[in-house]
């Protein structure tokens, strides 16, 4: 288990810090998390905190994770610190060359703006703010303002979910292996595997949640849950039996 350092310690650091959302399973720090495991990378933790001027100042945004790499400029987004990952630690490979363009492409529909993961935040706020259900009414309110919430295409961001559970399932089922590529892991393996935890986390002895959390991520629709199928969850098991580490570090 790594300690976690705040922001002036990790300013002061050298090597790779990222910066992380502590309490729940983001899956864009867990993602993060999991292929650093994988590379078997030293970095170092920062507890992100939306409230620290300090923190936002020097990694330029607030949110995270924003990964920094000695006195190189912040690399803020899933695909940027993927790609900085890679290029630190190329062994294992995690983003074959043959193949860039398809995991760059699978990232960005599972962790970039209009994602699977961000879709299904903003269905949640729309569950919280319109139905009772989802996030809590105050958690919702926060998110819906940082992140775009916009009330009238509140049904499309369960629309977007469904299609991208239904095409990764589909991308799964034509696989010649275990994996999205077939019979090599690759990142998006990580990220779909921490992105499903949006909808099923993993057990509360091994993913330790706030109940009101939890079940704030295990509310779905029928049409959501549906799409949610069942080889989406033996690969996010597959992943945690054979590559994630395991309790989550919270």
């Amino acid at each position: 288990m790594r300690d976690y350092v705040g922001t002036e310690a990790g300013r002061a650091a050298k090597g790779l810090r990222v910066t992380i959302v502590r309490g729940v399973p983001s899956p864009w720090g867990e993602a993060v998390k999991g292929l650093l495991h994988v590379k078997d990378l030293d970095w170092l933790p920062v507890s992100f905190d939306a409230q620290d001027e300090a923190l936002a100042a020097w990694t330029g945004e607030v949110s995270a994770p924003v990964a920094m790499f000695d006195d190189e400029a912040p690399k803020p987004g899933a695909v940027e610190i993927m790609q900085l990952i890679e290029r630190v630690a190329p062994d294992p490979v995690l983003v074959p060359e043959a193949q860039a363009d398809q995991v760059l492409q699978m990232a960005e529909q599972l962790l970039g703006q209009g994602g699977l993961a961000w879709s299904r935040r903003l269905q949640q706020v729309h569950a919280g703010l319109t139905k009772g259900a989802g996030f809590s009414a105050g958690v919702a309110g926060y998110l819906a303002a940082k992140y775009g919430y916009q009330a009238d295409a509140g049904e499309s961001y369960g629309e977007t979910v469904v299609a991208l559970l239904r095409a990764f399932s589909e991308t799964l089922a034509a696989s010649d292996g275990p994996y999205l590529l077939g019979a090599k892991l690759c990142a998006a393996d990580i990220q779909l595997a921490c992105v499903i935890g949006l909808f099923a986390p993993l057990p509360q002895e091994v993913c330790a949640m706030h109940p009101k959390a939890r079940a704030a991520f295990e509310t779905m629709d029928e049409e959501t849950r549906s799409a949610l199928a069942p080889n989406l969850l033996a690969h996010r098991d597959h992943m945690y039996a054979t590559h994630l580490e395991m309790p989550l570090t919270l």
